[in-house]
């Protein structure tokens, strides 16, 4: 079976008849960024974490993990003590009840998500997912120090007089504006991280 770039088997990216609409919104980080996603209920939660990363514009870099009702999910190549993320899929979550969990991206800026898990539809045309559906504001850069460093870096960008506001904003770029989200440029990143058409 062909891989996608996220090294996930390309049968699953449409292989679900039923679609699972999920919300993962950041924790600690206010006014609220979040996304919508809409995956097949076949998918893993490794597969999620791959669709999390590319709806919010990250790389990733860094651990990740999640937190399933007090269960620990991840890489067991990467991480102790983890229950295989590969071995959980969402049709299983739904079938388990457990309406809301926990991701968490960058064990040391500790990017934490609440994902709630929405609805399920049926899946009318297949080959259209994984797909983001909606979203608000940028996603925080890398390596920022997490959700408090992230305040720090949004105090220090928006008020010209602090002494750290040229090399904050020359570290962000001149074109990061907290406030944007583009839905459709985060739909196209979950296409070409799933190699979806």
């Amino acid at each position: 079976m062909a891989k996608t770039a996220a090294g996930r088997s390309a049968g699953r990216t449409g292989a679900g008849k039923t679609v699972v609409a999920l919300k993962g919104t950041l924790r600690d980080v206010r006014p609220p960024v979040w996304r919508r996603l809409l995956l097949p209920g076949t998918m893993t939660l490794a597969d999620l974490h791959e669709a999390i990363q590319a709806a919010m514009g990250w790389h990733g870099g860094h651990l990740h993990a999640f937190d399933v009702a007090g269960r620990q999910y991840g890489d067991p190549r990467t991480l102790d003590d983890v229950a295989d993320e590969t071995q959980l899929t969402l049709n299983g979550l739904l079938r388990s009840g457990i309406p809301r969990f926990t991701y968490t991206y960058d064990l040391g800026d500790n990017w934490e998500h609440q994902v709630l898990i929405e609805r399920t539809q049926p899946a009318p045309d297949a080959g259209r997912y994984p797909a983001c559906v909606a979203g608000r504001r940028n996603c925080p850069p890398e390596d920022c120090g997490g959700p408090w460093g992230y305040a720090e870096l949004l105090a220090a960008i928006a008020d010209p007089a602090r002494p750290e506001h040229a090399d904050r904003r020359a570290w962000l770029g001149e074109d990061f504006d907290p406030d944007a989200f583009d839905v459709d440029a985060a739909d196209a990143d979950v296409a070409i991280r799933f190699g979806r058409k």
